[in-house]
């Protein structure tokens, strides 16, 4: 590993949801033996699930991590290649902490361990990463007088079929479906999930590589799925990224639908079986999302970004599903987790219930003109954001502070503000009901950021 002071290795390696860095440089075997060793001191758990996405680094610090909860004197339950996911589902069906060597949707050069306690409760900061970068900071602890055993746990079948009895797609019309796996994990999970008579797969970039040929699986360019989609008339595409944890469909033209709308659809599914739930929203999600919820008769929760907030309310909330902008999607049904691969059947099913295509499904929920996130590179984000809260409060602009800085204009028109937790970045998020009032606000708000830093 790099000979760099520890601490600072630590402060930029254990993030507030994830260990995550360059293989060997700096996230290499032993850390992985004292991130085992340090996770079961911390969860003081009887048995550790683990599994491993397809990287070519991903197995060895998966034996490593094991190897280091053996040594603890705990059992290692090996649930060998599988999804994000996969991991939520053995977590939660068999009520153990668990850990996923993965890198998600970064680069072939990186890789991390993600984890949870019982249940698929993600450990963040502020529920034990922080103890766990302490304890990684620490000697190694002693080895248990007894090593644990491993009992393999392959169970991705289940897993599957699991899924396949949350969504009923027995009555639905023949579809036509491109998969781009992006040569990650959906190239192993989509064909056992998404199998079902009346779906014809039509696959790209199933090979299971490991070095992810194409690029890094990010869904930052979905362009090959889009042509694939429009050259086989198929009727939907989705897109999964690295460790199949997150998904992003386009509908029969080739147009990307915002997750917005997939939350939308996905909502008004989940409270059809649970009237009058609540669903947990981040706050960057779309208006159009919020109204649709509202519209199923739904209960809109809102919560601060991060998969550890949303999955903590969702729970407090009893809520049916629970969406993010970024294309996460969080199910009661599922531990509370995020399940790209259980949206995807959720989309599947409503476009072959309804008869109509993605495309109009969508342009029910195109309500709003969006930004996006835009990142904004400032010396010091904290006065950038208090700027922002004296320029804004100065005229007369309703403020929250749940997450960064949002504020909501009279005419509904909203931004929010947030401090980047890596590096001196300020992200802005703007939604106003027109594209013009959109780059209006939008404008102002940077201008304001900016100046912050000058």
């Amino acid at each position: 590993m790099t000979t760099e002071p520890e601490d600072d290795l630590y402060d930029r390696i254990v993030t507030p949801h994830d260990i995550r860095g360059l293989f060997r440089a700096e996230v290499d075997p032993g850390l992985a033996y004292r991130a085992g060793a340090a996770f079961t001191e911390l969860t003081g758990a009887g048995a550790i699930a683990v599994a491993h996405d397809v990287r070519q680094s991903s197995p060895c610090l998966a034996d490593a991590f094991a190897q280091g909860v053996l040594d603890q004197g705990a059992d290692v339950l090996d649930a060998g290649l599988g999804s994000t996911d996969y991991l939520s589902y053995v977590s939660g069906c068999l009520d153990v902490p668990g850990a996923m060597i993965t890198a998600g949707r970064a680069p072939a050069a990186y890789n991390g361990i993600r984890l949870c306690r019982a249940g698929a409760v993600d450990v963040a900061e502020g529920t034990g990463m922080e103890l766990l970068r302490r304890r990684l900071r620490a000697p190694r602890p002693p080895l248990a007088d007894r090593p644990g055993s491993v009992l393999p746990t392959r169970v991705l079948h289940d897993y599957a079929a699991h899924l396949r009895t949350l969504v009923d797609l027995s009555g639905i019309r023949p579809l036509k479906v491109v998969v781009d796996a992006g040569n990650g994990m959906a190239g192993l999970t989509a064909p056992l999930v998404l199998a079902h008579p009346s779906i014809e797969l039509v696959a790209v970039r199933w090979e299971l590589t490991g070095t992810f040929p194409r690029g890094a699986p990010d869904l930052a360019d979905v362009s090959g799925l889009r042509e694939a989609v429009r050259e086989s008339a198929a009727d939907v595409g989705l897109a999964f990224d690295g460790d199949g944890g997150r998904v992003l469909a386009v509908d029969e033209r080739g147009a990307v639908v915002p997750p917005a709308t997939v939350i939308a659809l996905v909502a008004g599914r989940e409270l059809a079986r649970r009237p009058g739930a609540a669903v947990v929203h981040d706050l960057l999600t779309a208006t159009s999302a919020i109204d649709a919820i509202k519209e199923a008769g739904g209960i809109p929760v809102r919560s601060r970004t991060g998969p550890a907030a949303i999955k903590a309310l969702m729970a407090e909330q009893d809520a049916a599903f629970g969406g993010a902008h970024g294309g996460h999607y969080y199910f009661r049904d599922f531990w509370y987790a995020d399940t790209g691969m259980l949206a995807a059947l959720h989309l599947l099913a409503e476009l072959g219930d309804c008869g109509r295509e993605l495309s109009e499904l969508a342009a029910r929920h195109d309500r709003y003109a969006s930004s996006g996130t835009i990142d904004v590179r400032v010396p010091d984000p904290l006065a950038a954001l208090q700027r922002v809260v004296r320029h804004f409060a100065a005229e007369g602009t309703a403020l929250d502070h749940l997450d960064g800085v949002t504020g909501e204009l009279a005419d509904g028109a909203w931004f929010n503000v947030r401090a980047s937790g890596t590096g001196p970045v300020v992200r802005v998020n703007v939604e106003a009901g027109t594209v013009a009032a959109m780059g209006r606000l939008r404008d102002r708000v940077v201008e304001v950021v900016v100046s912050a830093g000058r």
